[in-house]
């Protein structure tokens, strides 16, 4: 019985030595697991990073409101047209009125159907040796040069016109330097202000008479008062000058 027990005693370090060994492995197993797991968790994660395959890019879509402001656009750029209308002067001397320039400008309707005229331009004729000579006599006469312009450019048949004059002589003699403004409702003209620039360089004219009537007041005038002064000095010596009565004292009784 002894030497049955000192034999168990003796295996006994040797089984726990046994046990301890197996305990060990088992760890090292399960940690060998858990680092296959945690790289295969790695790597999912790495591969989860790569650039994914983008969508195929769908084209814009354009609303029904934006195709219908360009087809407006379109169709406001296509019925802008240029017109033209004439500008006519009078030169006197029995001439009547004869073309003088052309008005160029660019008509545009709006989708209210209402038109207005942009990118006004105008154009000048040169004048005629008979023209000159008529404008020579309009200075000469210190007249009127005269111009017209249609009331409806698109309809320049109607023969009703806008009107505007101003003295020749403020129109300088080697070019015409004109300035003109046109008020306008639409394509109808309302009115024309002609004139030059910088306003009329040459005043009129003094005249002869200018300086004699007022020459003629002061020599009347001087002469009236020249004339009163004699009657003046006669009526004051024709009165005797009123000699004061005295009085009397009174007398006592």
């Amino acid at each position: 019985m002894a030497a049955r027990r000192r034999s168990l005693l003796m295996l006994l370090p040797l089984l726990l030595l046994l046990l301890s060994h197996f305990l060990s492995l088992a760890a090292a197993f399960q940690s060998d697991e858990l680092l296959l797991h945690d790289d295969d968790e790695f790597e999912g994660t790495r591969a989860s990073s790569t650039p994914s395959p983008r969508p195929p890019s769908t084209p814009p879509v354009v609303s029904s409101r934006r195709r219908s402001a360009d087809a407006t656009q379109a169709v406001g750029a296509s019925e802008s047209n240029t017109v033209q209308f004439t500008l006519e002067h009078d030169l006197g001397a029995g001439l009547g009125f004869a073309p003088a320039g052309s008005f160029s400008a660019r008509l545009k309707s709006s989708a209210h159907g209402s038109q207005t005229l942009t990118k006004l331009r105008f154009t000048r004729n040169e004048l005629t040796e008979d023209e000159k000579n008529a404008f020579k006599k309009l200075l000469e006469e210190d007249s009127f040069y005269t111009i017209r312009l249609p009331s409806n450019v698109l309809d320049p048949t109607r023969n009703d016109y806008i009107y505007s004059s101003i003295k020749a002589r403020c129109i300088p003699r080697d070019s015409l330097d004109e300035h003109i403004v046109i008020h306008m409702d639409g394509v109808n003209i309302l009115a024309v202000n002609y004139g030059s620039v910088g306003g009329c360089q040459y005043p009129r004219p003094m005249k002869v008479w200018m300086y004699i009537i007022p020459l003629g007041l002061i020599v009347m005038n001087a002469v009236t008062a020249a004339a009163n002064i004699p009657e003046e000095q006669a009526g004051g010596q024709g009165q005797a000058p009123a000699q004061r009565v005295p009085i009397a004292a009174p007398r006592r009784r």
